[in-house]
């Protein structure tokens, strides 16, 4: 296994919408794995592959409490079937660094996803999961969870960014 690099904001490939999986073999394996690896070394709840720069429809996830066991759950092409329950979520995001605001999010919502061997399923989700799907989906779409700000906000953000660029 292996670290992946994560984009940073605003690495032009973040923009860019994911092509579908259609190919599961030893590769795809092998990336869900290095993916997993990433995100929790980061630490994050979640990894789309458009943030390592794979420009697939893949996303990992684990949004169990820090002190329980993994639950691992890889998305695959995934869409959202239903959604309900419309609130303000606090959210941060490993290609955005060190900022947090909150954004509108579904609390509630049915996907559709492939697992990791190709095979279909659904899950109802609501709160952390459901918000972690919404935000993966939105990076597999290349949308970042500051698109969902005003521009002010956005601003004070990129402004924030450049100069921690600059130290680095």
């Amino acid at each position: 296994m292996a670290l992946l690099p994560i984009l940073q904001h605003p690495d032009p490939r973040l923009r860019q919408k994911a092509l579908p999986v259609t190919v599961f073999d030893a590769s795809l394996q092998q990336l869900i794995e290095d993916m997993f690896e990433t995100m929790y070394d980061a630490p994050g709840v979640g990894l789309a592959a458009t943030q390592v720069g794979v420009m697939l429809r893949l996303a990992v996830m684990d949004c169990a409490p820090k002190d329980a066991p993994p639950e691992r759950q890889v998305l695959i092409n995934p869409e959202i079937l239903e959604s309900s329950e419309r609130i303000d979520m606090e959210e941060g995001c490993l290609s955005v660094p060190d900022t947090n605001e909150k954004v509108p999010r579904f609390n509630r919502l049915r996907m559709r996803a492939l697992d990791r061997n190709g095979t279909p399923y659904e899950i109802e989700a609501e709160g952390l999961l459901a918000q972690a799907i919404q935000h993966e989906i939105d990076h597999l779409d290349g949308k970042l969870y500051i698109d969902y700000l005003s521009s002010v906000k956005r601003e004070r953000i990129n402004k924030k960014l450049r100069k921690q660029r600059q130290v680095a």
